[in-house]
């Protein structure tokens, strides 16, 4: 169990540094804000693990939905000079986006003293640029509606783009996947290991994790016709007899992923095993990935997934990685420590 300060005042002699960290005054004494977790609909599966990690009740939130498809989110007790904390992913996106703005709508307006979005994973992040003319950019939208609703500051995992963190001008936190894959990595035991990046674009994210085990990197080239479809692929360096492990931050269509692995293990390789923070797994993800070169797909929990739909998969959960790092924010503490590498 992690320290926290739910449902208790810590009373300590006001100084100038108790107000830039987030407390308040109350006689001439400084009062660190209680700390209260709510989770959306769609997320409440894992905001619930997340509050037992912390040992503390999920707060109580009722979201009713009318027959138009609108909804009203109310909080069924105070939250008036808490710290709130709203734990929920964005994919089914539009949905799930509209829910948390309204959360946060909601407890500004009963008077919480700050309001985090705990979002495990941020949706519409593949929006970062304009590639092409006439296009929107996505995710400075989405950070501006998140901004515009009321947020003090943002706990995320792997952001499709690092430079998203700069579309905020609140505190990110911006943790990896890396803190909960590592260990697995190494459970595994094997020899002759290749880290790869199932595209160019990835590269960085690979080269990390071949850095922190002194193992070759191995990339592959793709290109694509049209959105979710790769028409062919090269791969950049030896597999032969390797033991291959993929890292990529999102499996959506699982297209990619499944083509890099089967071309791998025509190359020689001895076995293949991706390592995705974000499952997506559109349909028919869960197919292809049974029917692919890939001897495991090790996914976290940022999105549900029913592994039953593929026995290939295993699901690692980041109950532990949110838990740590909210109860630190929580206590004003430092959350370096949390970053195993970027």
């Amino acid at each position: 169990m992690f320290e926290h300060n739910y449902y208790q005042l810590t009373i300590q002699p006001l100084t100038k540094k108790h107000y830039l960290c987030g407390g308040k005054q109350i006689y001439g004494f400084f009062v660190m804000a209680e700390m209260k977790l709510f989770s959306g609909t769609n997320s409440r599966y894992v905001a619930l693990k997340i509050a037992k990690q912390l040992g503390v009740e999920l707060g109580k939130l009722n979201i009713m939905h009318f027959a138009d498809g609108e909804f009203e989110v109310c909080y069924e007790e105070p939250v008036r000079g808490a710290e709130v904390y709203l734990v929920q992913s964005t994919f089914n996106a539009s949905e799930n986006l509209m829910e948390l703005l309204l959360m946060i709508d909601a407890a500004k307006r009963a008077s919480a003293h700050s309001v985090i979005a705990v979002i495990p994973y941020f949706g519409w992040a593949r929006q970062d640029r304009k590639d092409k003319p006439r296009v929107s950019i996505a995710a400075k939208l989405v950070a501006n509606l998140l901004i515009a609703a009321g947020i003090d500051r943002l706990i995320t995992m792997d952001l499709h783009a690092d430079q998203i963190q700069g579309f905020f001008d609140i505190p990110v936190d911006h943790l990896y996947a890396s803190t909960m894959f590592v260990p697995d990595i190494e459970s595994l035991n094997l020899k002759d290991m290749v880290i790869a990046s199932p595209d160019v674009g990835g590269a960085k994210r690979a080269n990390s994790y071949a850095k922190y085990f002194n193992k070759p990197l191995v990339l592959c080239h793709k290109h694509r016709q049209q959105a979710n479809v790769v028409e062919s692929m090269t791969i950049i360096g030896d597999v032969q007899n390797k033991d291959v492990i993929l890292i990529d931050d999102m499996v959506d269509t699982a297209g990619t992923i499944c083509k890099a692995a089967s071309l791998m293990k025509e190359h020689g390789a001895r076995s293949v095993r991706a390592y995705i923070s974000h499952a997506v797994m559109s349909d028919p993800a869960s197919q292809r990935v049974m029917e692919s070169g890939l001897d495991e797909l090790v996914i976290s929990d940022s999105i549900p997934y029913d592994t039953d739909r593929c026995p290939k998969v295993r699901v690692i959960s980041v109950d532990k990685l949110f838990a740590h790092t909210i109860s630190h924010v929580n206590s004003k503490k430092s959350i370096s420590e949390v970053f195993l590498f970027k």
